[in-house]
């Protein structure tokens, strides 16, 4: 792990496009916000270490109460993807064999975002305070768009579901355990053709979960 409590400090890659920066914890799926330029994508990703130590109490697994130094440890060329806030690129360090302990650790981040986001769409009214992200959906939406894409995302760790409808529980539970159950799997560092490295696919599958969950907590409360 990259961060512990012996150095305080926080594996972080940046991808670099054009007009935005994404910051991402290596070692934390899930963390990971953008800003125009790398000095505000590491000062949003601090700012949500509060909202990430949610995810990682329910994971059951020790975040540091201040999350200490960002030590950019890779940078990647971005995409127009990167400038549209979203990561997108697979970096050297998802290459490596992992563990089971390490896969086990993967799988239960991923799984607390899940929580987060079901706790956020159970909370929230029907009708979302209008805003500029997303397009403006309400919170069904949204949920609907998440399902969406994890079924597409499953794939590239090969499991194949269909996109589960909204309310659809059995069919979500279905397709959460499938990919727990592949996140969970050691990895030699081999990734097949067209797939994507567990650590990258559980990283970009927590972040879209918890981009969304935040983003109804935060259209959900009265605008200040």
């Amino acid at each position: 792990m990259a961060t512990n409590g012996g150095t305080g400090s926080t594996a972080v890659y940046l991808e670099v496009g054009k007009q935005r920066v994404f910051a991402g914890a290596l070692d934390w799926p899930g963390w990971g916000r953008f800003g125009r330029g790398e000095e505000a994508a590491l000062d949003a990703l601090a700012d949500y270490a509060p909202r990430y130590a949610v995810v990682a109490e329910l994971a059951g697994i020790a975040f540091p109460a201040e999350p200490g130094d960002l030590v950019v440890v890779e940078r990647l060329q971005g995409s127009g993807m990167t400038d549209f806030g979203a990561p997108g690129k697979v970096a050297a360090a998802d290459a490596a064999p992992l563990t089971a302990e390490q896969a086990e650790r993967l799988a239960a981040l991923v799984a607390a975002s899940w929580v987060v986001l079901d706790r956020a769409a159970a909370g929230a009214p029907a009708e979302l305070r209008k805003g500029p992200r997303g397009g403006g959906r309400d919170r069904d939406a949204i949920v609907e768009h998440v399902l969406g894409a994890e079924a597409e995302y499953a794939r590239k760790l090969g499991v194949r579901h269909r996109r589960p409808a909204l309310g659809g529980d059995e069919a979500i539970a279905a397709l959460r355990a499938d990919l727990v159950a592949a996140l969970r799997a050691p990895f030699d560092g081999t990734v097949p053709e067209k797939g994507w490295p567990p650590r990258y696919g559980a990283r970009r599958i927590a972040w879209h979960v918890l981009d969304h969950a935040w983003e109804i907590q935060d259209r959900a409360e009265p605008a200040g």
